[in-house]
């Protein structure tokens, strides 16, 4: 029979797995693996990109939600990698899912390669820059039309270039 001291007692368990790493990948998640046109090593990386921006395009970080300014940006024009300025999405395509990320319901031809990310106990589609590698964030079939996807992408990993 399950009562609340079990389940506090699971719960505790797990938190103490986590804080010592037992439920953490072995190695740290990466930028998409493949040969790219744009590379750098990570010590130009690291000099590049304020550490915020580092951890969301090479280790596939996340910010938290409603932090960035991108998502409340509503002007014509395009917005690109953080990492390599390649034109991903135009802003003619973005949308408020109310989620507190940048959403776009397309990207512009060629621009993103997809992986399967299996992190957080789930499936999900990681999109990354096809021309750095550098991660964006993911895709989601809840979007509006005329896909029905939803590209839900940090702020972090984009620039704003105003039409």
């Amino acid at each position: 029979m399950i009562d609340r001291r079990s389940v506090l007692l699971g719960g505790t368990g797990i938190v103490a797995l986590a804080a010592f790493g037992i439920l953490r990948p072995v190695a740290p998640a990466q930028a998409a693996e493949g040969d790219f046109p744009f590379k750098l090593s990570d010590e130009e990386w690291r000099a590049k990109l304020d550490p915020a921006a580092y951890d969301v395009l090479r280790h596939e970080g996340t910010e938290r939600a409603f932090t960035s300014p991108l998502d409340a940006e509503k002007r014509a024009g395009t917005f690109i990698c953080a990492g390599c300025d390649q034109p991903l999405f135009s802003s003619e395509t973005k949308f408020d899912s109310g989620t507190g990320w940048p959403s776009f319901y397309t990207f512009i031809d060629g621009a993103l390669g997809t992986s399967e990310d299996n992190s957080l106990f789930m499936a999900r589609i990681e999109v990354h820059c096809s021309n750095c590698g550098g991660h964006q964030g993911h895709v989601f079939e809840d979007g509006p039309p005329p896909t029905g996807l939803r590209y839900c992408i940090n702020g972090l990993s984009l620039k704003f270039v105003p039409a």
